[in-house]
């Protein structure tokens, strides 16, 4: 499995966003109800929105969050074996944000059973190869210290 970042990618190719959030100084993560292991929050674009729209859905589907600011770092792409699945092709890509969360609605109303605030990020990750590359990419390039 490989992970690709890039400065640019054509728009119509990118087709899900993921979203490294923090809230009062602590790292973000969802649980998924039918997993038992933390991811950043994302999803798939839905047809005709604009992929920062999906970014901002998929926060406030997957944490609650309701007041926030959120930031392209840059697109990606996953090429590989995940969960013994290709999940990507050279035609998919993903565009990874940055965020700080200010409020949240007191229950979750989607998929996410919880959401977690931590000092340090987890080691129990959904996607242990993809996940922590993105938050490295995101550092790299400024976006996190």
């Amino acid at each position: 499995m490989e992970v690709r970042f890039y400065d640019h990618v054509n728009d119509n190719k990118i087709t899900y966003a993921v979203i490294i959030a923090r809230a009062n100084g602590k790292w973000v993560f969802c649980k998924h109800k039918d997993r038992d292991t933390w991811e950043f929050p994302g999803g798939h674009r839905e047809a005709n929105e604009i992929i920062e729209d999906t970014a901002r859905r998929e926060l406030y589907e997957e944490t609650g969050a309701i007041e926030f600011s959120i930031v392209p770092v840059c697109p990606f792409g996953v090429f590989g074996d995940v969960f013994h699945a290709s999940i990507e092709s050279e035609d998919h890509y993903g565009m990874l944000y940055v965020s700080e969360i200010n409020g949240f609605e007191k229950t979750l109303h989607y998929e996410m059973e919880e959401i977690l605030l931590l000092d340090n990020v987890t080691d129990h990750w959904t996607y242990p190869i993809v996940q922590p590359l993105l938050l490295k990419e995101a550092r790299r390039r400024g976006f996190i210290k």
